[in-house]
């Protein structure tokens, strides 16, 4: 359930064309539908402006596949996060339209009445950069994210701290973006160079990616966390989904006609 489709039942109601009992009949799920194993929040998006979106890892594949169907049953658009390519073959067993964002390992299951945002050149944007090309899962993770939720998204991948002047032939696009999200392991130090490069705010996110003294991406988290220059934000380790999320939340508040939540003009729950 998402804001536009209770304000349309809504309408309805009052101007005749919907009786009290299919009101009643629609809501009957607000705040959440309970499977037993586990509770589907279908008012989140309504409530927060920000809808669910189903987390795969540690979910059995089959609870996966039924929290999807019943997600999309209310929903234009769906997606499903950190989902391995088996858990995919189920889902589009039950639903043959759902894509595959292989690399980002997101789902994305898109209705029939789902019509993607067609963004001119002079929308802001959000960019998406990467230290190295180890990077790009999680890079993709928050692409995906943000461009299903309505956002223009642009990248520039492989421009890290060791090869500097990379990033330093790249000033127009890194300038004209709205906000810049940099993903970054081993040292962890790009987020710092870009924030002192850019006005817009910078989302740093840590990734897992280095050898034994990067401790999983907690030295990459903390050169974040005490970075010199202002304006950067930091995530969790290989937090990409977060990322994009906050991206497409700062960057909706300038985009004329977007509410911050929207996946490609519908929301998700």
């Amino acid at each position: 359930m998402d804001t536009t489709t209770l304000r349309n039942l809504l309408e309805q109601v009052a101007a005749g064309g919907a009786s009290v009992e299919d009101a009643l009949l629609g809501l009957k799920d607000l705040p959440y539908e309970d499977l037993g194993y586990a509770k589907v929040d279908h008012h989140r998006a309504v409530r927060t402006g920000r809808p669910e979106v189903v987390y795969c890892e540690g979910k059995a594949t089959d609870h996966v596949v039924e929290i999807i169907s019943r997600l999309t049953e209310r929903n234009p658009v769906v997606l499903a996060t950190r989902a391995r390519p088996d858990v995919f073959d189920a889902v589009q067993a039950r639903l043959p339209h759902a894509q595959y964002h292989e690399l980002a390992r997101i789902i994305e299951v898109r209705g029939p009445h789902s019509i993607p945002v067609e963004h001119g050149n002079d929308e802001p944007y959000i960019l998406v950069v990467s230290a190295g090309t180890a990077d790009l899962p999680v890079a993709e993770e928050a692409v995906v994210t943000a461009r299903a939720m309505g956002s223009r998204v642009e990248v520039l991948y492989d421009v890290g701290v060791a090869g500097i002047h990379r990033l330093l032939s790249k000033t127009d696009i890194l300038t004209g973006a709205n906000v810049v999200v940099v993903v970054a392991g081993m040292d962890g130090a790009l987020p710092s160079v870009v924030g002192g490069l850019v006005a817009a705010p910078v989302i740093g996110v840590p990734t897992s990616v280095g050898y034994g003294a990067s401790f999983g991406g907690v030295a990459a988290m903390l050169t974040m966390l005490n970075s010199c220059a202002t304006g950067v934000a930091v995530t969790n380790i290989d937090n990409g989904f977060g990322a994009g999320v906050f991206a497409h939340t700062v960057n909706s508040r300038t985009c004329s006609g977007k509410e911050t939540g929207k996946l490609e003009n519908q929301e998700i729950s």
